[in-house]
């Protein structure tokens, strides 16, 4: 079904979260640290990211600021965390986090949130790499759209209905 990549320093933790991750047809990829996190996103390329708050190198809020400032966030991450404040939650969100999970997570709030994840990656955009010129712009090559017709014309078609 989908690639997640969990990210705890809790063994615990992520045995479970692969368990049912698992369970429920996904490949899952399990992360210690935000420098192991780091490794395994540059390669597996996540559909999800299930990352903690409160982790021994790096926190999930500066990690997900690293790949939010880097262009890497292209994919929803929910964070989890037993011991976070209602300000982290709100700094996370604002950053880029798509939800917020406290621990211990229920399998019913883990499950919904992990669908409604992937739901939104499903819809979401491409990430615009270069702003194409605005229509009407003149630039060599653009194309413009036929007035009335929808279609699409070279820009030295002509005017708008007329055939040369």
């Amino acid at each position: 079904m989908a690639n997640i990549l969990v990210v705890d320093d809790e063994l615990g933790i992520r045995d479970l979260l692969f368990e049912i991750l698992n369970d429920e047809g996904h490949a899952v990829e399990l992360a210690e640290n935000a420098a192991r996190a780091r490794e395994v996103r540059s390669s597996y390329r996540p559909d999800l990211v299930l990352l903690d708050i409160w982790m021994p190198d790096t926190d999930g809020v500066s990690l997900l600021k690293e790949w939010s400032s880097a262009g890497l966030l292209t994919m929803p991450v929910i964070m989890m965390s037993g011991h976070a404040t209602i300000d982290t939650a709100v700094e996370a969100t604002r950053i880029g986090a798509m939800a917020f999970l406290e621990k211990p997570i229920t399998l019913q709030k883990l499950l919904q949130a992990v669908e409604k994840g992937l739901n939104r990656a499903a819809v979401r955009p491409a990430p615009v790499v270069a702003k194409p010129p605005a229509l009407g712009s003149g630039e060599p090559g653009q194309r413009r759209a036929r007035a009335g017709t929808g279609r699409l014309a070279r820009p030295d078609a002509g005017c708008a209905g007329a055939r040369q």
